[in-house]
């Protein structure tokens, strides 16, 4: 442990609640605490909202951590870990931590605490409470079916199940998730994708008509079929606190697993909806990169830990990966090159330490 503070500047990249995230994971793994200011300067509503006030109460409870500045709307906070990350069972309901009412995502909490359990002395067992399929996160279904796969090859294994369905703005939704202590970290090559193994998906509707999710499921295998694609997506009427429309998708290829998904709205046909989920997976499928554009950022902070070096081809680099490169810079002496341009395929290379 140290007490010479890490200044981090949140304006900077793409602005969001990503560098909290990342800079409170390594904080803890790495015993070095961190004042972040101009928090989510890139957003219209700049500091600390519900669901990020959740990730640094709850980071702080699993390691005992120091916190000044925690309030919704604050723009800087100072995180000082007290230890590394304690393994055990938690339950973390976003609402009852930011004290106010939320449809906060599950999956982005995990993405603070997942790392730190990873690596801690035991197996952990957490409830996390809010939303579970909402707008600007990883949908619970992702992180299924091509997050946590992808991060059992790094070393890192957990499973997630999802028992009530959030959506916003109400939430209500829940997951449980099991994560194994003790990781040891690998680096991957990740450049070739292989040959398409499975294909899996459901198209959803809680709490509304069962002909909006068949409706979704069969726009949906008809883009499948047509492009040469198994036409696997399910319909499922489900019901739960919250109402919400959604289509999610899984592949696993011999290599990678990847995911694709889009959120329904009111006055949203169902065909667009399918549109928004299978059109990006096809010209995903069509090209040679091994990783959707959203696997990138999220592999990196593990990856950088790994003993061994990484290398990853993408559909795409974007400004959460480059951002996400800067914040485990702060924090980790690790050699992190991007060959490419932001917006376009590219390549990412871990170098040892």
């Amino acid at each position: 442990m140290t007490d010479q503070l890490i200044r981090i500047d949140g304006s900077q990249g793409e602005g969001g609640g990503q560098i909290l995230r990342t800079a409170l994971a390594l904080s803890i793994v790495t015993g070095r605490p961190f004042h972040l200011f101009n928090l989510r300067a890139g957003r219209r509503n700049p500091g600390l909202a519900a669901q990020h006030l959740a990730g640094v109460r709850a980071a702080a409870q699993i390691c005992g951590a120091e916190v000044e500045g925690e309030r919704i709307g604050s723009t800087a906070i100072t995180f000082r870990p007290g230890g590394t990350a304690q393994a055990g069972q938690y339950a973390f309901d976003i609402s009852q931590l930011a004290g106010q009412s939320s449809a906060g995502s599950v999956t982005l909490l995990l993405q603070t605490l997942l790392l730190p359990l990873a690596l801690a002395d035991g197996d952990s067992h957490l409830v996390l409470r809010g939303g579970t399929h909402v707008a600007w996160s990883p949908p619970a279904h992702y992180v299924e079916w091509a997050l946590l796969p992808m991060l059992a090859r790094a070393g890192i294994h957990a499973s997630i199940r999802l028992t009530a369905w959030g959506w916003y703005p109400q939430g209500g939704g829940q997951v449980e998730v099991t994560i194994r202590g003790k990781a040891r970290l690998r680096g991957l090559d990740l450049t070739q994708r292989g040959s398409l193994r499975e294909l899996k998906g459901v198209a959803v509707a809680c709490n509304l008509p069962s002909h909006i999710p068949q409706r979704i499921s069969a726009r949906a295998n008809n883009v499948l079929r047509s492009a040469g694609l198994p036409s696997a997506v399910q319909p499922l009427r489900a019901s739960g606190i919250s109402t919400g429309v959604g289509i999610f998708i899984g592949l696993a290829y011999e290599n990678v697993c990847a995911g694709f998904s889009a959120l329904g709205a009111r006055g949203k046909p169902s065909e667009a909806v399918a549109d928004e989920a299978v059109m990006p997976l096809v010209s995903y499928h069509r090209q040679t990169a091994a990783l959707d554009p959203h696997l990138p950022d999220q592999l990196l902070p593990a990856l950088a830990l790994a003993e061994g070096p990484s290398v990853l081809s993408t559909v795409e680099i974007t400004r959460h990966t480059l951002t996400n490169i800067a914040v485990i810079s702060y924090f980790l002496e690790r050699g992190i090159t991007v060959e490419g341009e932001e917006g376009q395929p590219g390549i990412i290379r871990v170098e040892p330490a």
